[in-house]
């Protein structure tokens, strides 16, 4: 079957990938008048933040949050009318414990004043038992360090920011305790594995550019909530058609300048294709000459990110989410109300980034390493039944953020008119995260609209201005 006929020239767009990245830019086609065409190979839309059932209970699986400053990935909330389900948190707080302390001398926050910039943060700092008083005064000065940097010299993507830090006086323990805490959850990677250009933009955009910046927001429903059913139904209700379950075979290009898209028993023409899929599928997609180098698609390398689920048969955690030290045990999230958890039990969701080294462990070798510091961690654990425990592995949840891995991230156009690239893996600037899958769709859609001569919808573009 042959589609694309039905309009004039300037008027078609398929966009291969449901994840945020191909929803985003969909929504922002369609809202400029392009007839669209979404086509997603699993059987749902999200990408990898997704929900599904396990029992009674409905899973995501992993645990996702977003700052204050994630301009666009908060318009994609507005858009499909979810912004009240993702609620960011009135002003940063965040529970430090550290294990290696003796019980009642554990805790330490990080959160924030209503202060200006960097005095919000002067108080936490100064009282944040984690380190010592040389230490503290270290870290600001390291602080006003970064934020000095030029996050547009392209030098910084080649440096790696443990050595950096290390350079600028930051302990081990510093590292530890405070800018691993922070750069491990947003990178997926420690300082040491990280591009200083990628680091200096999650800090001096996070904690350094806004008072409120580092407000933490999350979903307080399923993600597939979100990013499935609400992103749908904005889909329809914007005309775009929407297909699941339709895996593209091949993309290429008529001598008349139109795209060919195949799919099973179908072949649909038209004006523009975007590619918003992982950086290996778009290479397997790409025409020959849509990239000067498309073999740097397939050196940007993957890091894993494991979820560690446990049900207990009471509460045993009194707040939304505490990060640890002194543990493997890297940030715990209470995901009891959003999963239609009842009956008084508890179910917690343990995020572990950069986790290469217990991604392929057995079921049952995480119960008997992570069970046991969950008891160090939260004493009301332990005279606790755990009614579930079970792992989601995400083995390429991101693109590894390593030194130099900048000049292997292409921008949304490419080479052959009307062939558009998307996704968080693409030159955002930022790490892979749902913000730069968002962006990147707004990068994509932009290019798209231009080559098309379509107006811009403003609604849409106003996040630029926010960042």
């Amino acid at each position: 079957m042959t589609d694309g006929t039905r309009n004039g020239r300037g008027r078609d767009a398929v966009v291969v990938g449901g994840g945020l990245a191909g929803v985003t830019t969909a929504l922002a086609l369609a809202d400029a008048g392009v007839r669209v065409t979404l086509l997603e190979g699993r059987p749902r839309l999200g990408g990898l933040a997704f929900s599904f059932r396990r029992g009674e209970l409905t899973v995501d699986n992993g645990q996702h949050v977003y700052l204050r400053c994630c301009t666009a990935y908060r318009w994609f909330l507005d858009r499909i009318d979810a912004a009240a389900l993702a609620p960011v948190q009135d002003r940063l707080d965040v529970p430090v414990l550290d294990l290696a302390k003796p019980e009642g001398r554990r805790l330490g926050r990080l959160r924030r004043d209503a202060l200006p910039v960097p005095l919000h943060l002067g108080r936490s700092l100064a009282t944040y038992p984690h380190l010592s008083l040389a230490e503290r005064a270290g870290v600001g000065r390291a602080a006003l360090a970064l934020k000095g940097l030029d996050l547009t010299d392209p030098a910084l993507d080649t440096q790696d920011f443990g050595s950096w830090l290390t350079a600028h006086g930051q302990s081990a323990r510093a590292v530890e305790a405070l800018w691993d805490l922070v750069g491990v959850a947003t990178l997926n990677a420690v300082a040491g594995d990280s591009s200083l250009g990628l680091a200096a933009m999650v800090f001096k955009t996070g904690l350094l550019s806004d008072p409120g910046a580092a407000d933490i927001g999350w979903a307080r429903v399923p993600l597939g909530e979100l990013h499935d059913r609400l992103a749908r139904r904005a889909l329809d209700s914007a005309g775009v058609r929407t297909e699941v379950r339709t895996r593209v075979t091949s993309v290429s290009r008529y001598g008349n300048g139109r795209w060919s898209v195949q799919v099973p028993g179908e072949t649909i023409e038209t004006d523009a294709v975007v590619l918003a899929v992982p950086q290996r599928e778009a290479h397997a997609l790409l025409p020959d000459g849509a990239l000067d180098a498309p073999g740097r698609l397939l050196e940007i390398g993957t890091a894993p990110i494991l979820n560690v689920h446990v049900v207990y048969d009471r509460k045993v955690l009194g707040t939304p989410f505490l990060t640890a030290l002194g543990t493997p045990v890297q940030w715990v999230f209470d995901r009891t109300e959003a999963s239609g958890l009842t009956g008084g039990g508890q179910y917690l969701a343990v995020s572990q980034s950069a986790a290469q080294d217990e991604i392929d462990a057995p079921v049952a070798v995480l119960r008997e390493r992570y069970l046991p510091e969950l008891e160090r961690l939260l004493p009301r654990t332990r005279g606790a039944e755990v009614l579930d425990f079970f792992v989601t592995r995400e083995r390429t949840a991101t693109f590894a953020p390593t030194p130099g891995v900048g000049r292997l991230r292409p921008g949304a156009r490419t080479k052959a008119p009307g062939l558009y690239l998307a996704g968080a893996w693409t030159a955002t600037g930022w790490p892979a995260t749902m913000e730069s899958a968002v962006r990147s769709g707004i990068s994509a859609a932009d290019a798209a609209l231009r080559a098309l001569g379509r107006p811009r919808p403003r609604h849409l573009f106003d996040v630029e201005e926010a960042a």
